[in-house]
């Protein structure tokens, strides 16, 4: 007979969010083993202390190993716990969220996950296990806050990209069309600190080729 639990369980939760075309997606993966076996969550694990140093590196742990992708950008949004949000006990998981380049979609199910899908980040258009919906719309609330805060979220974007492609990213985020002259002149004023251009490079197209430019060295979100 197991004894009464005597400390919480604590696990890592990520949203891990692409784009495809102009809607902002995330990855959930349908479980395997119980508890809620069949359901539909966002990659998560238990915390395992032999092995992760701290918080950030069990998601990272957890990514490689359910969906093979360590992430260039991870971002902790905030704690869940509770006695009744997971039925094995009283227990703590920390979201994070994380930002896979559009150009990047090849994550595979692996290890404790039948399958994996991406889904409207806003309407993953099913029931997700524990409080996974309560996170998911936690994740992107944080995300479409820093972004329209004037964050900019290349880390979305193929390693060269052009200002068209920029501003579809954020629009995708935020829900919200942007007027293109106006966030030209919010780049404008920050060219040459957060990214950079890339020399006669040039995407061709129906109209005049438009430049390409890529993240800066050292760039953070």
């Amino acid at each position: 007979m197991t004894g009464p639990q005597l400390y919480p369980f604590v696990a890592t939760n990520v949203a891990l969010f692409t784009l495809d075309g102009d809607s902002l997606r995330v990855l959930v993966g349908k479980r395997a083993n119980a508890p809620q076996a069949g359901r539909w969550a966002l990659p998560g694990g238990a915390l395992k202390p032999e092995l992760d140093d701290d918080l950030a590196a069990s998601a990272r742990r957890v990514l490689r190993e359910k969906v093979r992708f360590d992430p260039t950008l991870l971002e902790q949004v905030r704690a869940f716990s509770g006695r009744d949000r997971d039925p094995r006990g009283w227990s703590v998981a920390t979201l994070f969220y994380a930002l896979l380049p559009q150009d990047r979609i090849d994550a595979a199910a692996g290890h404790k996950t039948e399958a994996i899908d991406w889904v409207d980040a806003a309407r993953p258009g099913r029931p997700l296990a524990f409080d996974h919906a309560q996170m998911l719309a936690e994740a992107v609330a944080r995300l479409r806050a820093k972004v329209e805060h004037d964050a900019l979220p290349l880390h979305l974007l193929a390693d060269r990209f052009t200002l068209t492609e920029l501003q579809r990213a954020c629009e995708a985020i935020t829900g919200q069309p942007l007027d293109k002259s106006a966030f030209r002149r919010r780049l404008k004023a920050r060219e040459g600190r957060d990214f950079v251009e890339v020399p006669g490079e040039f995407a061709q197209g129906a109209h005049r080729p438009a430049q390409y430019y890529k993240r800066a060295r050292g760039f953070r979100f």
